[in-house]
């Protein structure tokens, strides 16, 4: 585990995003009407993302545990696309960042869905996870959902 006690307590935070694809829109359908013999899918998995975000430390081998300020998960539907894109937010004001927390917090969420689901949609795909934003700390704010500029 690497040592963080010299380290300066600062606020930070990170945002994580993957999607969720139906291979149907009648998959999509029912997700949205609340209609799912599981119950409220987005409620459900939103939660499970909570969860999943306090409980990193314990999935993550040599991950610091983290004294968490705010979390937040957000899901967009693309009806479109038959997908929903889901976003995790994570703040604390400490030693080391969250980035893992708010990674886990949405692949938990993409995950609870798929679980909910996979009685009427063996096809659905999860992809694109990634860490979007981060704040704080030494290595400063990175933005990886905006262009880099050139300067």
């Amino acid at each position: 585990m690497v040592a963080i006690h010299e380290k300066e307590v600062t606020h930070r935070s990170a945002v994580a995003e993957g999607v969720i694809k139906f291979s149907n829109s009648e998959s999509m359908k029912l997700l949205l009407l609340e209609s799912n013999k599981k119950g409220d899918v987005i409620s459900i998995a939103r939660i499970a993302g909570i969860m999943a975000v306090k409980k990193t430390a314990e999935l993550i081998p040599l991950c610091h545990p983290i004294s968490i300020t705010g979390i937040k998960v957000d899901m967009v539907h693309n009806e479109k696309e038959n997908s929903v894109k889901v976003t995790c937010e994570v703040h604390c004001d400490g030693k080391t960042g969250v980035e893992m927390e708010a990674l886990t917090g949405a692949t938990v969420t993409l995950l609870t869905v798929y679980d909910m689901c996979k009685a009427v949609d063996k096809m659905m795909t999860i992809s694109d996870c990634r860490v979007v934003k981060k704040s704080g700390g030494k290595s400063g704010d990175i933005d990886v959902s905006q262009p880099p500029s050139t300067k």
